[in-house]
């Protein structure tokens, strides 16, 4: 650990270029420290960081302990397994080289369905995803923990997984984020009460990060700004049970005057519904969703930030990208789920709630003609509505941080769940 004068700010070098000047809030007095930002999180909750974490990588890219895949499936010893990986294919043959099957190895973008059991190494937050039960979900495409992305990148249909410990979204802890802070070496006049500084203790770093003080002694005390549920894990069970394609073809408003002439399982629909952050969340919850993603749309400027966006001139509304499965949930479903979303700011033009411009107008960008047919149907219902009905465009991915927010800010995605959405963590 190293020793850090409370007078001086010293910053130490660490991976990533965590390190940042902050200021403790203690007691009554706010002083500088030497201090790392934790790369996760701004929210100091445990639900809220376990959530934060998800969509991250792992602070460090170690393998993931007890890997092992087993194609419990395949009983006949004498078949031997050749990989194809750039052809997402595994062949496999006889004794004689005789082809006898292909299945499919998962690869990012693919649509995953898993029989999955999670179960937490000792003390891990409620899960805010499914965890137990038959899911489908794009394959790197959020949701979920990082570490059942990664290990079922490159596994065959049929291949199951025992006793696989993945990191539960905290990564492991950090020595770098514990520090020694000596108190000989303040001025009388720092201001800082030591008498209240006892173990336990919580500070506040300057970005509102938290940590803890973990000892005291009469000469120094020390500080862990590691996450509370830094370097737990959950036990895994899974089984690989079909891979398919990502509907690529269906990404773009393609012309079908053949209403229901669109039998594909997979197809995508976007919405404006707003700030995209509660949408998305909306979405993720519906049953036979198996990915979502926020973005912006309808706009005239190519790679649009969200600072762009913001100011009113690209032309783009904020937007959700919602890829589901037909046979489970249809479009008027979705469509319904959005008009409910919009509740009154549905008759608001480039408004939604308290957030108003052309960046927040609603609307429904149909991909195939029966999705325009859908949603005029529904709407037309309503008087004076203000949602537009276009051609779904181009579709601008925002920002990483903005992609499941609010899963990330520690609320529930799990399928039918009815918490209270709030929209802004």
């Amino acid at each position: 650990m190293r020793l850090i004068p409370l007078a001086v700010s010293i910053l130490w070098s660490v991976s990533h270029d965590l390190v940042h000047s902050f200021s403790f809030s203690g007691s009554s007095a706010i002083f500088s420290i030497a201090a790392l930002r934790h790369p996760r999180t701004t929210s100091n909750s445990i639900s809220n960081r376990l959530a934060m974490s998800m969509s991250y990588p792992r602070l460090h890219n170690e393998p993931i302990q007890g890997f092992g895949i087993s194609s419990g499936h395949h009983q006949n010893t004498c078949l031997k397994s050749k990989i194809n990986m750039s052809g997402g294919e595994e062949v496999s043959s006889d004794d004689d080289g005789g082809t006898l099957e292909k299945k499919r190895i998962a690869k990012k973008n693919d649509i995953v369905t898993v029989e999955l059991k999670l179960e937490p190494n000792g003390f891990v937050a409620e899960p805010l995803f499914d965890n137990q039960c038959t899911v489908s979900f794009v394959l790197g495409g959020g949701n979920y923990l990082p570490g059942l992305h990664d290990l079922i990148e490159n596994m065959s249909v049929g291949d199951d997984v025992t006793d696989v410990s993945i990191d539960a979204g905290w990564g492991e802890r950090n020595p770098n984020l514990v520090a020694k802070v000596s108190k000989e070496e303040q001025p009388s006049s720092g201001g800082l009460d030591y008498e209240k500084i006892k173990v336990g203790t919580e500070l506040m770093l300057q970005n509102g990060i938290n940590c803890i003080v973990t000892e005291v002694t009469d000469n120094y005390f020390v500080i862990d700004a590691n996450p509370p549920l830094a370097g737990t894990s959950y036990n895994c069970q899974l089984t690989l049970l079909q891979v398919e394609s990502f509907p690529n073809d269906n990404v773009g408003y393609v012309e079908n005057n053949d209403v229901g002439g669109n039998t594909d399982k997979y197809q995508v629909a976007t919405f404006a519904l707003g700030c995209f952050w509660g949408g998305e969340l909306a979405f993720m919850r519906e049953q036979g969703v198996v990915g979502t993603k926020v973005g912006y749309t309808q706009g005239n400027v190519p790679n649009p930030t969200y600072k762009d966006v913001c100011s009113g001139e690209t032309g783009h509304t904020e937007a959700i990208q919602v890829v589901y499965d037909s046979t489970v949930v249809s479009f008027e479903r979705l469509v319904t789920l959005a008009v409910d979303r919009l509740g009154d700011s549905i008759f608001l033009l480039d408004q939604v709630g308290n957030d108003v411009g052309t960046q927040y107008r609603h609307g429904i960008y149909y991909h195939s003609d029966e999705q325009r047919y859908v949603a005029e149907r529904l709407l037309k219902r309503m008087r004076d509505y203000k949602t537009e009905i276009k051609p779904a465009g181009i579709f601008y991915n925002a920002e990483d941080y903005h992609q499941q927010y609010l899963l990330k800010g520690g609320q529930s995605a799990k399928k039918g769940t009815k918490e209270y959405i709030r929209c802004y963590g």
